[in-house]
């Protein structure tokens, strides 16, 4: 299974990372089709569990979302969420008088499920319409990648503390430490070593950075890790050999990005 793993590591983080670089339409095709097998994955998960949701409503309000934020930034978006509000309303409202007892979760899925891959995916468009925005999205998944390693690596050999023993038995505490140091000390280093083209970042905003998604972006994992525990499957789908689904890849992606812009903005 490691060495599934690892193959497809090398096939699709270069991927990734090549996308991130060359922007324009093909970073954002890319990322609209990945996020959109992402919605739909989740939708999956949450008719597994037995929940009614529409997947043309779930589906649609991700896809408003990411598009306004590719071509608009947050200009209409909080119209786009009044319109999701009140679709996902009377949605409810209609299961309620289909005599559907769970109409009330039918609201409250709908709009969580459109929030998260939709709101929350859309920085991944936010992160690289920035200056430098290819740098800096590079950067933010190359971080991450970095803490899952530690993760990983610390994790297997010292393991001990179970950070959520019912939810998620491999991840223990030692292993969230050692990916929280990988990140600050990768994320320093990169700080030096990218001071050509990104001189806007030292080396101490990239240890903070590194710290931060190190101490953040596992929760993301963590919470797909949920999903699947009450829907009573190992992985999210079987896209990528070895790794699951996209969301089984991005959970903690997702977090980055949004965590990656905000830093952007802070050390800017």
């Amino acid at each position: 299974m490691f060495w599934i793993r690892f193959k497809s590591a090398l096939v699709f983080v270069p991927l990734i990372l090549a996308v991130s670089y060359v922007g324009g339409a093909v970073y954002g095709v890319f990322m609209l089709a990945v996020l959109g097998i992402g919605a739909w994955e989740y939708w999956r998960l949450l008719k597994t569990m037995g929940y009614y949701v529409s997947f043309p409503l779930m589906l649609g309000g991700v896809l408003a979302l990411l598009l306004l934020r590719l071509f608009t930034g947050f200009t209409f978006m909080d119209l786009a969420l009044v319109v999701i509000l009140v679709a996902s309303a009377i949605l409810s409202l209609h299961r309620f008088e289909k005599q559907d007892a769970q109409a009330v979760l039918t609201f409250a899925l709908h709009v969580s499920g459109i929030l998260y891959i939709g709101w929350l995916g859309g920085y991944f468009f936010s992160l690289r319409s920035l200056p430098n925005g290819a740098w800096w999205t590079m950067l933010s998944i190359g971080l991450v990648m970095l803490v899952d390693l530690g993760a990983y690596a610390i994790g297997v050999k010292f393991s001990k503390h179970k950070i959520f023993p019912r939810l998620s038995p491999r991840k223990s505490w030692e292993g969230y430490a050692g990916g929280i140091l990988f990140g600050a000390g990768f994320g320093a280093l990169l700080g030096l070593i990218l001071t050509p083209v990104m001189p806007e970042l030292t080396v101490w905003e990239g240890a903070l950075m590194g710290l931060v998604i190190g101490a953040l972006a596992p929760f993301g994992d963590i919470f797909v890790s949920m999903l699947k525990r009450i829907a009573g499957v190992k992985d999210s789908g079987t896209l990528i050999p070895g790794h699951g689904g996209i969301l089984d890849r991005t959970d903690t992606w997702i977090w980055t990005a949004m965590l990656g812009y905000y830093l952007s903005q802070l050390f800017s």
